[in-house]
């Protein structure tokens, strides 16, 4: 890399909305998030289930298979 080009790596402090709070790697001291992995739905087990049952009989009756 060339020296003189590239913003200094520092510890970052990350904030998210629902209030969490942690420690990383950035260009930047302080970045603000949306949504982090406490209160995202995937990891926090709230994740909607899809309804799959019937979808292919559906599909084959409005396309007309067999």
């Amino acid at each position: 890399m060339k020296k003189g080009i590239h913003p200094p790596y520092q510890k970052a402090r990350v904030v998210c909305v629902c209030g969490e709070t942690f420690e990383t790697g950035s260009t930047k001291k302080e970045l603000r998030v949306e949504i982090c992995s406490k209160c995202h739905p995937f990891f926090t087990g709230s994740q909607r289930t899809v309804e799959t049952r019937g979808r292919a009989e559906r599909f084959r009756r409005k396309y007309g298979l067999k």
